[in-house]
């Protein structure tokens, strides 16, 4: 019956988009970006990856609606106002080329980039220094984040390439993430009406997980703020170093199969 009125025509449809909608509810409450990448790559074992990506977009929203709320007062008011609007000419560019961008070459080089950054923080007192903070590179990461975003769900990895030296406050750079990324999905709703992606049963679907998705979100909000920052940074290059390899993985394996 489900199958009238929603996408899931197999019950491995369904599953796949709860445990994707569980993990990305637990990125979005702020604890690893890992999980949040997870999202459209399970859900694509069972279904097509753009049929994946136009269910997880309202699901997005939804979680971003909770975590604006469980993270407000906590952001880098100077950040957003840069990243923010280099984000919107990202995904203006990724909406311009959205028919000749490989998916495939973008997760390749976000997931170069993700782990280059996460050895350099690791290793630098061997290789010249860790990461500095610079914050007129904020116009240069944004744009990539809100590009790679819109084209491949992975802007995670140049938010925290930029941001992340910075060493905030957990709670402050888990706000000001959950600002910035709830930003880029609404920024991203027009463009993606445009291409035709908001069929009915993809609303539908995606209004039945939202059970799911408070639940998931608020239980990641609740873990981060117990962490201090002794705990939260190396978690965070350790979930760098995750991202990176999936994408690596995922763009190279999709290369070499076209």
């Amino acid at each position: 019956m489900m199958a009238d009125w929603t996408v899931f025509q197999t019950p491995a449809m369904l599953v796949a988009t709860l445990v994707a909608v569980a993990l990305v509810g637990l990125s979005k409450g702020g604890l690893g970006g890992a999980f949040g990448l997870m999202g459209v790559p399970l859900m694509s074992l069972a279904m097509p990856p753009v049929l994946a990506a136009a269910v997880l977009l309202p699901i997005l929203l939804m979680m971003d609606a909770v975590s604006l709320w469980l993270w407000r007062g906590w952001r880098d008011v100077a950040v957003l106002k840069v990243m923010v609007p280099a984000a919107a000419i990202g995904i203006g560019v990724g909406w311009a080329t959205a028919a000749i961008t490989p998916d495939a070459v973008v997760r390749l080089i976000v997931g170069i980039v993700a782990l280059a950054f996460a050895a350099r923080a690791i290793f630098g007192r061997y290789i010249g220094g860790s990461p500095r903070f610079i914050p007129a590179m904020g116009w240069l990461w944004g744009a990539v984040a809100g590009f790679t975003s819109f084209v491949a769900h992975a802007g995670g990895p140049p938010f925290q390439v930029h941001l992340l030296p910075k060493q905030l406050d957990p709670k402050v750079y888990t706000g000001t993430s959950v600002i910035f990324f709830a930003l880029v999905n609404l920024i991203k709703v027009a463009p993606y009406a445009a291409l035709g992606m908001f069929q009915r049963e993809v609303l539908m679907s995606a209004l039945l997980m939202v059970p799911l998705a408070v639940v998931a979100v608020r239980t990641g909000a609740a873990i981060v703020r117990r962490m201090s920052p002794s705990v939260f940074y190396p978690f965070t290059y350790a979930m760098i170093l995750v991202v990176g390899s999936k994408l690596v993985w995922d763009g190279f394996t999709a290369l070499i199969a076209s």
